[in-house]
């Protein structure tokens, strides 16, 4: 069988990016006449063709547009995919594409009710940002537009997601407290809620597992119900030396229950948060957290979505994207 020409076998010819030729070969702005000559004729000699992703009818036009579906839970006050949002709209931009975003409330998660955009044919592809209920994912993909994930993963589908490196960033988080000479170190996150919650997770306890540490089913907290509910924090009788937290709004909530409960934070408890998004608050020592590249994710994301839109196959693939430890005075007794 022969294989297929992609997008990605022009640009490799010819030292040029996928966007650029994305841009080429569906008749957008961004490449100069001279280039979009040179791609046009190296697609024709290569046998370059495009596959048709859905079901449009082949006389319409794209949009032009992409569209971005969000849970309404996770625009409530939640700096991280804010800034994760303007990521995406600004790589949308660039790429000569405008974004529609709707917000997905819970009725119409329950209802499987179809985003609006979809309905009226306003979007050439989707990004799902946030974790979503898989039904509703699952019928909304039925609809036959591209689409990736954007801070969430599905085993069970074959489909790009694109996330942050949560096994490492729990795996460092929990390293760098064992370093500070504490062993007595517990997590606090509902690890069933989120694909991101669970592999952080599942870097501290690999952590744990490597230095030899039995991991404490006391010291795991749950702290919310459902995806983005949290909860008051049951603080457990036998005290860690510290604590990882599965976002930095969860590590603030849990220096204020160790507040109140008589605990120093970092002398007595140290606590270390995921994301930093967070602002400092006064009397609240900054946070020791671990920083996520929103810019690289939500430009990886979008020439994904590109890619597809224009011809290429899907990719069934998580992208992991890495991030940094940012040590501040949470951890710190210095």
């Amino acid at each position: 069988m022969d294989k297929r020409v992609r997008m990605a076998d022009i640009s490799e010819k010819l030292g040029i990016s996928v966007v650029s030729v994305s841009k080429a070969l569906s008749g957008k702005e961004g490449v100069s006449e001279q280039t979009r000559a040179r791609i046009l004729e190296t697609a024709r000699q290569m046998g370059y063709v495009p596959l048709r992703t859905r079901e449009r009818g082949a006389e319409q036009p794209r949009s032009g547009n992409i569209g971005i579906l969000v849970a309404d839970q996770f625009f409530a006050d939640n700096t991280f995919y804010s800034n994760l949002y303007r990521s995406l709209v600004n790589r949308c931009s660039e790429c000569g594409y405008f974004t529609l975003l709707e917000l997905v409330t819970p009725e119409a998660e329950a209802r499987r009710s179809l985003p609006v955009m979809i309905q009226r044919n306003k979007v050439d592809g989707l990004i799902f940002l946030g974790e979503i209920d898989r039904d509703y994912l699952r019928a909304v993909c039925s609809c036959a537009l591209p689409y990736v994930l954007v801070d969430f993963y599905d085993e069970d589908l074959e489909v790009c997601s694109v996330t942050s490196d949560n096994v490492t960033g729990g795996y460092r988080l929990t390293r760098h407290l064992l370093d500070t000479g504490r062993d007595r170190i517990g997590f606090v996150g509902s690890v069933l809620s989120t694909s991101s919650i669970m592999d952080r997770f599942l870097g501290y306890c690999k952590a744990l597992r490597r230095a030899n540490i039995p991991l404490r089913p006391d010291w795991v907290l749950e702290d919310r119900q459902g995806v983005t509910t949290f909860i008051p924090l049951s603080l457990p009788e036998d005290m860690p030396q510290a604590f990882v937290c599965n976002c930095d709004e969860t590590a603030l909530l849990l220096i204020d229950a160790l507040t109140k409960a008589g605990y120093r934070v970092p002398e007595d408890v140290a606590v270390a948060g995921y994301d930093d998004y967070h602002q400092d608050r006064p009397g609240v020592p900054p946070l020791t957290t671990y920083r996520v590249n929103t810019q690289k994710m939500g430009r990886i994301a979008v020439n994904q979505l590109i890619c597809q839109i224009s011809g290429e196959e899907a990719v069934a693939e998580n992208i992991v994207v890495g991030g940094r430890i940012i040590r501040r005075r949470s951890t710190s007794v210095e």
